[in-house]
């Protein structure tokens, strides 16, 4: 299975981006604009509507339709582990419909003193067997210019100014 990784320093403590990141608002402020992103429901494992924070269970379903092109893809993933200890914290979801025939997304959050380590991990498989296999390393181009972006807007909304 494929994988990407990008890793970035926030200069805001752990409890804050830990927040930040754990509810769906979080995730449309993150998104970037050109996916044209489009939250169609998210629920809770207790089937509450619109829950504050994405606990294991939550099912959430969106679409998005890059650059305004085409149909709008559909999305539906679900969060299948979240801990939180004493330094660091940590969420899954994983896709169950939608393009990738895998996708596990792993955000991981490190306390270092004041500042907090924000990692994206995404483990994923294309569809189309080994046409998919033989076009994977190009997904890079898409995943690149997004977490980039989720990155530089979690600094721009958390980060006190110095």
């Amino acid at each position: 299975m494929a994988t990407y990784q990008r890793e970035t320093r926030v200069r805001t403590p752990l409890e804050d981006v830990w927040e930040f990141h754990s509810s769906i608002s979080g995730l449309e402020a993150l998104t970037p604009d050109w996916l044209n992103l489009r939250v169609e429901s998210v629920v809770g494992p207790d089937g509450d509507r619109d829950p504050p924070v994405l606990v294991v269970g939550t099912d959430v379903s969106l679409s998005i339709r890059p650059f305004g092109v085409g149909p709008r893809q559909r999305w539906r993933s679900v969060i299948t582990a979240r801990e939180r200890s004493d330094g660091s914290a940590f969420f899954r979801d994983e896709m169950v419909d939608g393009p990738f025939e895998t996708w596990v997304h792993t955000h991981s959050f490190y306390a270092d003193g004041d500042e907090t380590i924000l990692r994206d991990h995404v483990e994923y498989a294309l569809p189309f067997g080994i046409v998919g296999d033989v076009v994977s390393p190009f997904s890079r181009i898409g995943f690149e210019p997004m977490f980039r972006t989720r990155h530089r807007r979690t600094k721009e909304r958390l980060e006190s100014p110095r």
